[in-house]
């Protein structure tokens, strides 16, 4: 079975193109118009054995916001498609990872139940993207991927690793979340289906 999806998401703020392969290597071809965010993605990628392609055209002109929260809207929709009835997978993941003074903390259920939980602190500085647009993100990819993510970062000081120890997390627990159970006799859940 091709755990394969192809996105693309055309508004009059942002028209996006974006594929995911659950079962890569970790290869990323990205070109979001915010080098930062292609950096995160790229990162995420892999370090959960994801290729992944972006390709978007956003109105940055204005700002970030459409661009980033539009991109997150299409990785979740991508995951979604790509899972299917989400038969067969491990359904949770959860991954804690370093970057030098942070840990992150990222905490995955592949329930079809939308939901994000995000306790970061984002110390004062300036960065190349506005640490509230990691947020928006996550939560995008939350509600079109149908998963109940849960986000923490207990302690970190430099803006950079604390996103980049998020992005990092977040594709090992969705990794794991996702990968095949072979003890699984169809949708990991009691009910019969996610």
């Amino acid at each position: 079975m091709s755990r394969v999806s192809r996105v693309r998401r055309k508004t009059k703020e942002t028209d996006i193109h974006l594929e995911l392969n659950l079962d890569g290597s970790g290869k990323a071809s990205l070109e979001t118009g915010i080098p930062f965010l292609d950096h995160m993605l790229h990162l995420f990628a892999a370090h959960g054995y994801f290729d992944l392609k972006i390709k978007a055209v956003g109105d940055l002109e204005v700002d970030q916001h459409h661009t980033v929260e539009d991109v997150g809207l299409c990785l979740g929709q991508a995951f979604r498609e790509a899972l299917g009835e989400r038969a067969g997978v491990r359904r949770f993941g959860e991954a804690r990872v370093p970057m030098d003074e942070t840990l992150a903390q990222a905490t995955v259920d592949l329930s079809n139940r939308p939901f994000l939980h995000f306790d970061v602190i984002f110390p004062s500085g300036t960065a190349a993207l506005d640490p509230q647009l990691v947020k928006e993100f996550w939560r995008a990819v939350a509600n079109t991927g149908g998963m109940t993510i849960h986000l923490e970062v207990p302690y970190g000081e430099n803006l950079h690793h604390i996103m980049e120890a998020i992005f990092k997390a977040m594709g090992r627990a969705l990794d794991l979340a996702t990968q095949p159970e072979p003890r699984a006799l169809g949708a990991p859940s009691t009910k019969g289906m996610l």
